[in-house]
C-alpha cells in the first residue's frame, strides 16, 4: 500500500453499515442505522489538526491486538485517543493484565478512526448488543473502522463486512465468509473504510500504515524508528502458509468447533 495523501489532510470516507433490511441487531436495542445518515451523503468534518482514536474494550481481548497499534497510534500528531468499555471498571485481558478505560459507551465521543481487538473475547463481544450499538454508532460518522486479529468478527456482527474483503487470524479466517464477506490471505485489507488487520502483531503493520494515510510516510517512518519496529524472529513459523499442512488444518478444525456456533448466532442476526 502507498500513501499519496497531504501530511496535513487525513484522507476522510464515509463508513456506512449495510442497509437497514440486512442488518439486524441480536438484541432488541436502540442502534441508530444508516437512515441516521445525512441525507445529502455529505461525509463527516473532522480536523486535520485532531485526530480521534478509539479503541474498544471488552474482556478477555488479546493484549496486543490493542497495545500494538495503540503505541504507535498515539504518536501521531494531533492523536486524542479514548479506550472505551461498557463500563470504567478495569477489563481483563487474555494474558491477565487488566486494562482501565478512559470513557464508557454512553459518553464516548464520535472517533475518526475506530480499533477493534481480537481474542476469543470477540466471539462474545459479537453477541453483546451493547457492543454492536457502540459499533454501529461509530460507523456512521468516522474515517476508519477497523480490526485486528478476530476483531473483525465484531465488525461482522456489526453489519460492516457484506460484500467486503477482509482478513483476520488466520485459524478463524474463512469463517468470515458467515458475514458476506470474502476473506482473504493478506496482512492488511484496506476496503473503503473498513480496514482489517491479520492475526495480533498485524496489528503493529497496519498502525504503521495509518500513520502514513493520517500524517505522511516520513511521519510514519520516525515513529517506527521511534519503536525500533524491526521484526528478526529467531524462527520462521510465523505464517500459516508456511507451517505444517496438519498443524495449520488442525488448528482451523479447533477453531471451528470452539468458535463456530457463536459465528453462526451472530450471522444469522445479521444475513437474512
Amino acid at each position: 500500500m502507498t500513501n499519496e495523501h497531504p501530511a496535513s489532510t487525513p484522507r476522510v470516507i464515509q463508513v456506512t453499515p449495510v442497509d437497514a433490511e440486512q442488518v439486524a441487531v441480536p438484541i432488541d436495542v436502540d442502534v441508530p442505522g444508516p437512515d441516521a445518515l445525512a441525507a445529502d451523503g455529505r461525509v463527516p468534518e473532522h480536523d486535520p489538526a485532531e485526530v480521534r482514536i478509539a479503541f474498544l474494550l471488552f474482556p478477555d481481548l488479546t493484549l496486543l491486538d490493542l497495545v500494538g497499534p495503540a503505541q504507535v497510534l498515539t504518536r501521531v500528531p494531533g492523536a486524542r485517543v479514548e479506550y472505551v468499555a461498557a463500563t470504567l471498571d478495569p477489563v481483563p485481558t487474555d494474558c491477565g493484565l487488566p486494562l482501565v478505560p478512559t470513557v464508557t459507551f454512553a459518553d464516548a465521543t464520535s472517533a475518526d478512526v475506530l480499533v477493534v481487538p481480537g481474542g476469543d473475547g470477540a466471539f462474545d463481544a459479537m453477541l453483546d448488543p451493547e457492543v454492536i450499538a457502540f459499533v454501529r454508532r461509530q460507523a456512521e460518522g468516522a474515517t476508519w473502522i477497523t480490526s485486528v486479529c478476530t476483531g473483525a468478527f465484531v465488525l461482522g456482527a456489526a453489519g460492516l463486512l457484506a460484500g467486503k474483503r477482509a482478513t483476520t487470524h488466520w485459524a478463524s479466517k474463512p469463517m468470515l465468509a458467515a458475514f458476506g464477506a470474502t476473506p482473504v490471505d493478506e496482512r492488511i485489507i484496506d476496503d473503503g473504510s473498513v480496514v482489517t488487520a491479520a492475526g495480533v502483531s498485524a496489528g503493529i503493520d497496519m498502525a504503521l500504515w495509518f500513520a502514513a494515510e493520517l500524517a505522511g510516510q516520513p511521519e510514519a517512518e520516525r515513529i517506527q524508528l521511534q519503536i525500533e519496529y524491526d521484526p528478526q524472529p529467531p524462527f520462521d513459523a510465523g505464517s500459516a502458509e508456511r507451517a505444517d499442512a496438519r498443524v495449520v488444518a488442525q488448528a482451523r478444525a479447533a477453531a471451528e468447533d470452539a468458535r463456530g456456533d457463536r459465528v453462526a448466532q451472530a450471522a444469522a442476526a445479521v444475513m437474512r
